[in-house]
């Protein structure tokens, strides 16, 4: 069985039961330390009065909840129609093997993720992405490699 974090159960312990209080105790234990510990989806279930199914379910099906620590770096790539339309593709296959990865996945020092998002608003100025929290937009795979460069330079 996997570890339990303490910060995960305190946030349970200091949550009301009420199950319409799940998605925001699973935000503030995402927000708290990056993630959701499987190890604490027993805890999580139980405090809800959830079956383990039910929690997974809830975890799996959004997007935004991670199982695993994350990254350090977090690379989305815009995977939305307008951005695909105008180069995301070829964009998305060059960050691939610039990080050596694909989607939903790490870079093999762990240091980068690389991630989908669906649509950032960016579309009359597509493609677009983010590193971290930094918006770019007419993203060429010249300028994903400049913004990689100053991303590494930087950490």
């Amino acid at each position: 069985m996997q570890q339990r974090i303490p910060q995960a159960s305190a946030i349970l312990a200091a949550s009301s039961g009420a199950q319409d209080q799940l998605l925001p105790v699973l935000h503030a234990i995402q927000d708290a330390i990056g993630y959701i510990p499987p190890g604490q989806v027993d805890e999580i279930a139980s405090t809800f009065n959830l079956s383990r199914a039910e929690v997974h379910g809830v975890i799996t099906f959004y997007h935004y909840f991670r199982t695993e620590a994350p990254a350090r770096q977090v690379v989305q790539i815009c995977r939305a129609e307008a951005c695909q339309s105008m180069g995301g593709d070829a964009l998305l296959a060059h960050a691939e093997s610039a990080l050596g990865c694909k989607l939903h996945a790490h870079s093999t020092d762990g240091e980068f993720a690389l991630e989908p998002v669906y649509c950032l608003g960016q579309c009359a100025t597509a493609p677009s992405m983010m590193i971290n929290e930094a918006l770019h937009a007419r993203v060429t795979p010249a300028r994903f490699d400049a913004l990689l460069a100053k991303v590494k330079e930087a950490a």
